[in-house]
């Protein structure tokens, strides 16, 4: 427990029973209690900054100039982050339910990604309202830092089925980083579980699976046979239809994600080149136009 709520571990807290609530509100007439020290952790916090360790959370911004615009630019880049996790948490949860093949539960969960990839989507809005002198008002401050560089972006590739060791490799630099992308890296990821739940059902032989999961993903005529085989009798394998559709809206929403960003680069600074060292917006439209799950997409057109 951190008593000075300065470290990022968790938090001793005393639970309240359903009766203990009941009890309160009985007490209240059922307005809010006043008295936040109830149940706090110690004589500086409530309840509340106890469970979001909201103190510890307001205090990691730290804009680098003067620029106003730069608080916007600064805590929607954090949001994104936490919302990477979220993400990569739930993508991974679908992932070991499949190989489970429990795909009821699977697709419950990735119904939360989808909904979680829209709000990753409506984030760029106040982004996009920096103008161009906003922008370079605190731009320099960036130096070299670019969202390219974000590990929680990476394993989320990853975990998604867009695997390069060369991403892996590049965090070469920061050990325990390293260590950590080359485990997710060498992970099965999203589709490699679905593969597995076709490979079970009869409709792909085993040599379609991808064992070597470190490596990139190349697309098999076997798979997209599958996909076809599915679409093709919706009724006889009505939960795989299913299950396909949302994985499409998976990856219509992370391309909607991808697509804004590249717009609401465009607009703040044009075609400048990025702080990563890419051209910026032409490798952001070279990014937008990967899809996961290839056979997926490339059925559609034979259908």
């Amino acid at each position: 427990m951190s008593s000075d709520h300065t470290g990022s571990g968790p938090r001793a807290y005393t639970p309240l029973t359903e009766q203990d609530r009941r009890a309160r509100a009985a007490e209240s007439g059922g307005e809010p209690v006043l008295d936040f020290s109830i149940g706090r952790v110690n004589e500086n916090s409530t309840p509340y900054i106890d469970y979001h360790s909201v103190d510890t959370l307001l205090s990691l911004q730290h804009p680098r100039t003067g620029e106003p615009a730069e608080l916007t630019f600064y805590i929607v880049g954090q949001v994104q982050e936490l919302l990477f996790k979220l993400m990569f948490t739930e993508v991974n949860r679908v992932r070991d339910l499949l190989f489970e093949d429990d795909l009821p539960e699977a697709m419950r969960f990735l119904r939360r990604v989808a909904s979680v990839e829209r709000t990753l989507t409506a984030c760029w809005e106040p982004v996009s309202t920096l103008t161009p002198a906003e922008f370079l008002g605190f731009r320099d401050s960036l130096g070299a830092a670019s969202g390219f560089q974000s590990y929680m972006y990476r394993q989320l590739e990853f975990s998604l089925g867009n695997k390069d060791p060369r991403m892996a490799e590049a965090y070469h630099a920061v050990p325990w980083l390293h260590e950590r992308m080359t485990e997710v890296l060498r992970a099965p990821s999203l589709y490699d579980a679905v593969l597995s739940v076709l490979h079970r059902r009869g409709l792909v032989p085993r040599k379609c699976l991808n064992e070597r999961y470190a490596e990139p993903y190349a697309p098999d005529v076997l798979v997209e046979d599958a996909w076809a085989a599915v679409y093709g009798s919706p009724r006889q394998h009505h939960e795989l239809y299913v299950f396909a559709e949302a994985l499409a809206d998976l990856n219509y929403h992370y391309s909607r994600w991808r697509t804004t960003h590249l717009l609401a680069v465009e607009r703040i600074m044009g075609y400048k080149p990025g702080t990563g060292g890419t051209l910026g917006v032409e490798w952001l439209r070279r990014v937008a136009e990967h899809r996961f799950f290839p056979e997926l997409w490339s059925v559609r057109t034979r259908l």
